[in-house]
């Protein structure tokens, strides 16, 4: 069996943030409270998954990055990425992987985008060759080719994170981190980065880690979803689990053939109604569904009757709600 390219066990982060001071013997004995931003977290990842890394805020997903990628020390716990120590390995793990940030560029604001790659390219000891055909494919994949010789600084939001991927994917990654690739983006962009990212998975086997608050990055790039809250993994599955598993309720819409007078049952919740329609919720459970169908069916003249679901966003709030009762 291929081992994980990503395995984190019981992974801690504590950080010590200082009290405000309320005498002068505070200057020589400062007092600190202790925060766990990450507690016990454990996460195994295969070559090629697609991963949602998911959490409200403060749930801990950037610091926990910033581990993986050696960037910050853990508090205790282990962790491998590629088979190699993040922190004590940090220089080899930099040839293995890469990360776009939606907030923090790795271009080079003054220069164009190809003069930057030509330096990340020296950066990661790729050889002047290998780097002209790794750029060709690239530049092909992402639609590039026009954008090369205009500086960074003139380049729209939706084309400088195109040159932001080109920019991490230069020397080959096994693992891909992207922290909202898609913020400010319009749906055409979005849209292109998305069949981009697919396209590197798909081709090169590029494990992706992604965090976003955007519900179309996870329906479009992840097939598997992990939720952590105050630290810890709370939801590790597919997305078809996590709608199976935690939907509450479904929600049923009739037409009628004519104006009614709907009268809800104890399990109903009315959500929109008018003489003519009615949109109400009903508890998640089959024979409920069953029971609540064929009572409408019988007792009014219906003209259209659907069954719907919450969608993604709304079941992965509520979650998080449900986490924090």
């Amino acid at each position: 069996m291929t081992p994980p390219i990503l395995r984190a066990t019981r992974l801690c982060k504590t950080f010590r943030i200082p009290l405000k001071s309320e005498g002068w013997r505070d200057i020589f004995s400062p007092k600190h409270e202790s925060f766990d931003a990450v507690k016990n977290l454990d996460l195994s990842i295969r070559p090629g998954e697609k991963v949602a890394f998911l959490g409200p805020n403060g749930a801990g997903k950037s610091t926990a990055i910033k581990m993986f990628c050696g960037i910050l020390a853990p508090s205790g716990g282990q962790l491998e990425v590629c088979g190699l120590d993040p922190l004590g390995d940090r220089g080899e793990l930099t040839y293995l992987i890469g990360a776009v940030f939606g907030q923090v560029s790795k271009l080079y604001y003054h220069l164009t985008p190809i003069d930057t790659y030509k330096l990340l390219g020296k950066m990661y000891d790729v050889p002047n060759e290998q780097l002209r055909k790794r750029l060709d494919y690239l530049f092909e994949s992402f639609q590039m080719r026009d954008l090369l010789h205009i500086p960074v600084r003139k380049l729209s939001l939706g084309q400088r994170m195109r040159a932001e991927l080109v920019a991490s994917l230069i020397h080959s990654p096994k693992i891909l981190f992207l922290d909202e690739p898609t913020i400010g983006l319009d749906m055409i962009a979005k849209a292109n980065l998305r069949d981009v990212i697919n396209t590197i998975n798909r081709t090169e086997n590029t494990t992706i880690l992604l965090t976003s608050h955007d519900i179309g990055d996870i329906e479009e790039i992840c097939d598997r979803v992990v939720i952590i809250n105050h630290g810890s993994v709370v939801f590790d599955g597919s997305l078809h689990d996590l709608k199976t598993e935690h939907v509450k309720e479904k929600y049923v819409s009739l037409r009628f053939d004519a104006a009614t007078a709907f009268k809800p049952k104890p399990d109903m919740t009315i959500l929109d109604s008018d003489p003519f329609r009615v949109t109400f919720s009903i508890p998640n459970r089959k024979e409920i569904l069953k029971e609540t169908l064929a009572h409408v069916i019988e007792t009014y003249e219906i003209e259209d009757i659907s069954v719907t679901e919450p969608d993604t966003e709304s079941i992965i709030k509520g979650f998080y709600q449900w986490e924090n009762t």
